[in-house]
Order: structure tokens, then sequence, then C-alpha cells
């Protein structure tokens, strides 16, 4: 690997401890001020339609906040709660990003450092009623690299949550869409660059159970690619603790250059709630997806039957769990028979936890899901392993630390084929991704990050020639992030 240092990365360098020393001067200054105490909070989700039990005494151990009431049998992780929401509003920000990256995005080894800017425009909006919730978190702009191979461009990440409550009845309508030059699997790991809006994703997200979302953690897939996922669902409350869950949802990954494979994914799951005491809950729910591949003929369903558990302590603990048999049946083309194709049955597990849990001046959350996803534009389907980390700790009125991880282990599906060109089928391809980094508040409305990530490959692509068979591979990633918001506008 060539680590020669270009003039792209010194000037990075002059320019990182510029600011580094600017911030010293605002320190000394100017102490940031105290937030706004008009300030409009981010929200969750509309009103339970199932009302907590001993509703009298939540206000004082939540301390105010709102309990989260994603369901457990639908497609979102669950939250903390959150804050109480005083206005409407309207918010928008520019934020600037400088990535200072060993290896090109094209995956060529051996590429010396290159230098990625990326500039964005930000805005999050929150609206709610009586009986509904808007919330929008939306960030677009361009990059201007030193890789010639990329070359410059433009990136969007959008977070939408519309909500509907009319009496026993929840519908949510929730997506998730990203257009970026390389894989969202710790693209922008510990800096806003990762997150949609002026400070990240309002309400719950997308993936809770299961492969709703495309991954994309074998990186190598090339590229630009487009990645969405639309969500429907509907709560109802048949008892005061019992309720029935239903959702679809559609989600894609498209890529703009050629050599990669293009997939997409309809999910549907319907289930069961039963809350048992104020803060636990059980469900059981079935999931059915199929998977579609562009231009290809083969196609994947699994199905599967799960039971689930969560327990929620507001502003202090949120966990899920959930797990179940699964069979998959398939859909390939027989090897060495032209247009022939055979359909085949195989057995599995489908199985998942999302741990969220607060501290006095931090918090650490964890999530893994194994099941069947889309092959991440390399293999025609694949059964994978994903898990994220996540921790955060403040450390003084103005700093605070991050450290983040994930790991991703993708196995072919039976009779599945590698589809990229020139490459030769392989067991089990690995990523793994961490880093860290530190955040500083520069006065009232200005945040500065710096964050560093290594994403390491193992796919051992024996006998595989090209770009795309780069196995195993080191990317570093030390990033310098400004954002700067204004102060909420309160809509009507």
């Amino acid at each position: 690997m060539n680590f020669t240092v270009s003039k792209s990365f010194l000037f990075f360098l002059m320019v990182s401890c510029a600011c580094l020393s600017s911030a010293r001067v605002l320190r000394a200054q100017e102490e940031p001020q105290a937030p706004l105490e008009d300030k409009p909070k981010p929200a969750g989700v509309s009103p339970n339609p199932i009302p907590p039990m001993n509703e009298g005494d939540q206000q004082d151990e939540n301390n105010g906040m709102t309990p989260d009431i994603t369901p457990l049998t639908g497609v979102q992780n669950p939250t903390l709660g959150s804050p109480e929401v005083r206005h409407n509003y309207w918010q928008p920000g520019i934020q600037w990003s400088g990535v200072v990256q060993s290896n090109s995005y094209n995956q060529t080894p051996g590429s010396s450092w290159v230098m990625n800017n990326f500039i964005a425009g930000t805005l999050s909006l929150l609206q709610a009623s009586s009986h509904s919730q808007l919330a929008i978190n939306y960030s677009a702009g361009g990059f201007i690299s030193s890789d010639s191979s990329q070359g410059n461009g433009y990136f969007q990440q959008l977070a939408l949550t519309q909500t509907f409550q009319w009496g026993r009845s929840l519908v949510q309508l929730l997506d998730q869409f990203s257009y970026l030059p390389q894989s969202s699997f710790g693209f922008g790991g510990g800096t806003g660059l990762s997150l949609p809006g002026t400070g990240g994703s309002i309400g719950p997200v997308i993936p809770g159970m299961g492969s709703s979302v495309p991954d994309q953690s074998i990186f190598s897939a090339t590229g630009s690619r487009y990645s969405n996922t639309a969500v429907v669902q509907l709560t109802y409350a048949i008892t005061r603790r019992g309720s029935i869950t239903a959702s679809g949802s559609y989600g894609l990954l498209h890529f703009v250059e050629p050599g990669n494979v293009d997939n997409d994914v309809i999910t549907g799951t319907i289930g069961y709630n039963y809350v048992l005491t104020r803060a636990d809950t059980i469900g059981a729910f079935y999931r059915f997806s199929a998977v579609h591949f562009s231009g290809e003929p083969q196609a994947y369903g699994d199905h599967s039957a799960n039971l689930a558990y969560s327990r929620k302590l507001t502003g202090h603990l949120a966990l899920q769990l959930y797990g179940g048999p699964a069979f998959t049946t398939s859909r390939t083309v027989t090897t060495g028979t032209s247009g022939t194709t055979v359909a085949s049955t195989t057995h599995g597990a489908n199985a998942g936890m999302s741990f969220t849990y607060a501290l006095k001046r931090g918090g650490v959350s964890v999530n893994y899901s194994h099941g069947i996803y889309g092959g991440s534009g390399v293999l025609t389907g694949s059964t994978a392993d994903l898990i994220s980390f996540n921790a955060f700790r403040r450390l003084g009125r103005i700093w605070s630390g991050q450290l983040n991880g994930g790991y991703g282990h993708n196995s072919p599906l039976a009779n599945g084929a590698q589809m990229s060109p020139g490459s030769s089928y392989n067991s089990s391809y690995n990523t793994w991704n961490v880093g860290g980094g530190a955040s500083r508040a520069l006065g009232r409305n200005t945040t500065l990050n710096i964050a560093y990530n290594t994403t390491l490959t193992d796919y051992g692509l024996a006998g595989c020639v090209g770009a795309a068979c780069s196995g195993n591979q080191m990317f570093q990633y030390v990033t310098v992030s400004f954002q700067w918001f204004t102060r909420p506008f309160v809509l009507p």
C-alpha cells in the first residue's frame, strides 16, 4: 500500500491545525451560551394508541420526556424517548467536511492518499398537531475529490417520518434515502456527515426487524449508489394491553457504475404486541421478504416466524430482542444449462437485537441482525450478520468524545453466484469498521468534529482479477467537519 503524502494531504493538515488553534481562541473569547429555553426539541412519534400503565406517576420518573411507543413488532428500532416539543419549527444550516482517505473509492490496491471535500446544505423540520406529526431531516451538496478516478460529484441524504393517529389507530409513513459516492457502511463515522439534517434523524430510524434497508457491507462494490427504503405501517390497539402491527416496505440499492448487482427487496410483516408491564412487552410476528436482482433470473423468498421481547425505561434503556426459524425459497440458474432455472428450499434462522443505554454523561448502543440480504451489490443474495456499536461521553461543557464500530459478515446463499465481473466464488466476506473522535461547540450554533476511522476487508478472492476483486485492504479516514445552523424558525 502506497502511503505517499500528497499536496492535498499537507494542505488538509495545515487547515486542521489552524482550525484547532482558532477553536482555542474562540473558547477563551466566548464561552458557549446555554441552549435556548424555547428551542423545540426533536420529537419521537405521535402519542401511543395504547395508554401506558400507571400514567400518573410517569412524569417525574421520565423527567418530562415522552415515552417511545415504537411497536415491538414494527420495522423501527426502539429509542430512549424524546424531549417535549414546544414549537413547530424549521432549521437550515451548512456543513463542510474534509476527508483525507488512504486508497481511493475505486478500490485500486496501492493507491495514494486522496482528499475529498464535502460541502452541503442541511435542513430539519418538525410540524406536529394533535393527530399528526411530520419530521424531516435532509442534507444535499457536492464533493470535490483529488482522486481522478472518482472525480467530483454530489450526495444527498433524507430521513422522513409522517405519523397519523385516530383513536386506536396509529399510521406511520417512513422513508430513508441516500445517494453517496461510496458504501454507507462506516461513511462519515463520528461526524455529522453521516447523518442528514442539522442534528441527526428526528424520530425512530429504519431498520428494526430484519433487512428492510439494503446492506452495503461488502466494499468490492464500487462507485456511487442510490439506496432507498419506504415503509407504510399500521398499529391498531385491540385492547388496553394488546395491539396488532402490520407493515409493508420496499427497499432498493442501485449503482451508477456498471459491474455491480442492483437489488430490491419487498418486505411484509404482521405481528401481535402484548404489554406485560409499563416497561416490558412481548410479541410474535411473521415476516416475508422477496429479493430480486435487476437483469438477473435469481430471486429469493424468505419466510420467518419470530418471538420478540422489549424493555423500555424512558430516558435510560431501550432493549429489543427477536428470533425464530426461517426458510428460504430460491430460484436460481442451473450451472451449465442456459435459460433453465431450478427451485430449492433451505432452512435457517432469523434474529436481531437492539440495545441503547443512557449513562449520566453519555451512553452506548449496540445493534445486531442475522438474516437474508441482497448481497451488497456483489452477490445475488447473501446470509449476513451485521453488528454496529456506538458509545458517547461528554468530556466537559463543550467537548465530547465517541467511539464507533461495525462488522459485516456475508456468505452467498445456497446456489447463489457471485456476480462481480472477473471474480470467483468465495465462501465469506468480512468487513470491519472501527473509529473514534471528538466534537466541540464553537459558540451557540457551530460544532467542530474530528474523527478517525479504519475499515478492514477480508474477502480472500483467490484467482480474482480486477479492481472489484481487492479482497484484503485497509482504508483509513481522517475527517474534520464544521457544522453551522441558524436558530430555529417557529412555524405556526
